[in-house]
């Protein structure tokens, strides 16, 4: 019964460990260019994120719009409070999996795996098909 009852304790504080590590990526990031922030905020069980800053957010003084989206309708939505990451979720202690990236600048969309590097340190890599086939971005928190 002592067995038990330790194995369920460690089961828990395990779950609670890996809550913790995933809800690390909630927060305000700058973007390996640093030309934008992009807040990560958790809907449910899953992890989203939007663009809640840009380094130039107007072109001839009007709202930067999602002119390179492939949907014509999607064309008029300002960049600034766009949602460009959707739909992951922890699969790991540290890791965000099965998730899509909107690139706003090139208007594809690419799967996405998103790792925890530090409390700090996102590794971004948006990928085609297989994680092998991407790139990776180094995001940076913002300062409070």
């Amino acid at each position: 019964m002592k067995k038990i009852a330790i194995l369920l304790v460690f089961v828990f504080v395990s779950c609670l460990a890996f809550a913790q590590k995933a809800d690390d990526a909630v927060g305000i990031w700058y973007n390996a260019q640093k030309d934008a922030k992009i807040e990560i905020f958790k809907k449910g069980s899953n992890y989203f994120g939007k663009i809640v800053w840009l380094q130039n957010p107007s072109e001839d003084g009007k709202p930067k719009k999602d002119t390179k989206n492939p949907s014509e309708s999607l064309r008029n939505r300002e960049i600034i409070g766009l949602e460009i990451l959707n739909n992951f979720n922890a699969t790991g202690k540290n890791v965000l999996e099965n998730g899509t990236i909107y690139d706003p600048k090139s208007g594809k969309t690419y799967s996405c795996k998103i790792t925890v590097e530090t409390v700090n340190k996102l590794n971004v890599r948006g990928f085609i098909g297989v994680s092998l086939i991407g790139r990776t971005d180094v995001w940076t928190r913002v300062s409070k």
